[in-house]
């Protein structure tokens, strides 16, 4: 089934929306999981339940428990249906990121038809599997709180403004990996992970500085000298990169810091563009 949003929603005439509290999340998680299991996502990790056979081990064996601590240094966690009700919020985060990285899309088996067993999957494929698992899981959490989603690789993250998702999701016209487009996509992550903290995010400011000053040289070609000192005022004079008593420290980092962000990743975005354009022309 689709996941959407219907008319009233979409259309912004929905005034009255019940708040998505953590009680109300893990009830529509447990929904969500609970599905999932019966279509097999989970077999190939966590094993099944046979009336022949018993309990059939997945690749984590039979002592999911045990291996839940190991990844995430928490005990008391599975099985998810008697545990759920003391989950905290980080628990709960942890244990959505877990079922991440072991969702794994069933592609064939059998039907045990004896006693209505079910299906007995031996095949499956991880990434379609996850993919899979974020699209309903990030049904389920987007409107909690702040409202978050699971990237990619699996990490819990904030969702942005929708003013600036669309710079969050534009390609990054770089092909240079190792100093620009790796450096960016870390910083994103630091700053968008759940809970991140404000140390966090200043580390973030500092990898989007540290490629604004890796094209430095090339802004000199598309910008005049006082715009590029201004963008690097701001990583010198406030306490991102440098340390020491004339750095201005007494301004609300919480708010500064976004504003920081998305400054810097929107003019890294406009120098690279502007860069490649000066190339693209005929030399005269």
């Amino acid at each position: 089934m689709k996941n959407r949003d219907y008319y009233s929603s979409r259309t912004g005439k929905l005034k009255e929306t019940p708040e998505l509290t953590l009680k109300l999340l893990k009830k529509l998680f447990l929904v969500t999981y609970n599905k999932l299991d019966e279509d097999g996502y989970f077999q190939k990790y966590f094993g099944y339940y046979c009336v022949d056979q018993g309990d059939v081990n997945g690749e984590l064996g039979g002592d999911i428990d045990s291996m839940i601590f190991l990844s995430l240094k928490k005990e008391n966690l599975w099985p998810i249906q008697e545990k759920l009700e003391s989950y905290s919020e980080d628990d709960l985060f942890d244990m959505i990121e877990f079922l991440h990285d072991h969702c794994s899309k069933p592609l064939s088996g059998y039907y045990h038809q004896f006693n209505n067993c079910g299906h007995h999957y031996d095949t499956f494929n991880n990434t379609d599997g996850q993919q899979y698992f974020r699209e309903k899981m990030n049904y389920v959490i987007k409107d909690y709180l702040k409202g978050y989603e699971i990237s990619n690789d699996g990490e819990i993250l904030e969702l942005p403004d929708k003013y600036i998702a669309p710079l969050l999701e534009a390609d990054i016209p770089s092909s240079d990996i190792e100093n620009i487009n790796s450096k960016i996509q870390r910083a994103v992550t630091k700053f968008r992970r759940h809970k991140s903290t404000l140390e966090d995010r200043k580390e973030a400011l500092r990898e989007l500085a540290d490629v604004l000053e890796y094209l430095r040289p090339e802004m000199k070609d598309v910008l005049d000298s006082k715009d590029e000192g201004d963008i690097f005022n701001i990583a010198n004079n406030f306490s991102i990169r440098h340390h020491n008593e004339k750095q201005k420290k007494d301004y609300d980092k919480a708010i500064w810091y976004s504003w920081i962000f998305y400054h810097y990743l929107a003019t890294i975005h406009a120098v690279l563009r502007m860069v490649a354009r000066k190339e693209q022309k005929p030399s005269s």
